[in-house]
């Protein structure tokens, strides 16, 4: 029986194939470390297109999700023409806060590049940062049992 005990979570996770263009590369032919935060942000895209958490329905709910920290750890490189998959895991939160992690690896052998986090918070569009969870996340987080 696999049956989520009361107490846990489901993962919400989704991976997202990123082709490496020439644009994204450095004089050393692999991929500049400042191109790994546009793949973060295509993860972010794709999360929130298939888990209800775009980033319009933020807006139009009054509200913008702007990034407050976000780390690397780079472990391996990529060149123009790799496929990477950038896997995405949204983190549960008491806090206002949205926390994702991310592993991003090469399809072709399956190499892990990088790993990182980032956490946004929520601010309304006046440009108050918000200490409580808005309540379009609360309705968000209960339909996701998170």
């Amino acid at each position: 029986m696999n049956k989520l005990k009361k107490e846990e979570k489901p993962v919400l996770s989704l991976s997202v194939p990123v082709k490496v263009r020439f644009s994204e590369v450095d004089s050393l032919k692999i991929v500049w470390h400042g191109s790994y935060v546009k793949y973060l942000e295509d993860g972010r895209e794709a999360f929130g297109e298939k888990f209800g958490l775009e980033y319009m329905h933020i807006y139009n709910s009054g509200f913008v999700a702007p990034i407050a920290d976000m780390q690397f750890k780079y472990l391996n490189s990529a060149k123009v023409g790799d496929t990477l998959i950038v896997e995405i895991t949204y983190v549960p939160s008491r806090a206002a806060k949205l926390i994702f992690d991310y592993r991003i690896y090469r399809e072709s052998d399956h190499e892990l590049l990088t790993t990182a986090r980032t956490i946004q918070l929520f601010q309304s569009l006046d440009g108050t940062f918000e200490v409580s969870n808005p309540d379009f996340f609360l309705e968000w987080k209960k339909r996701w049992n998170q």
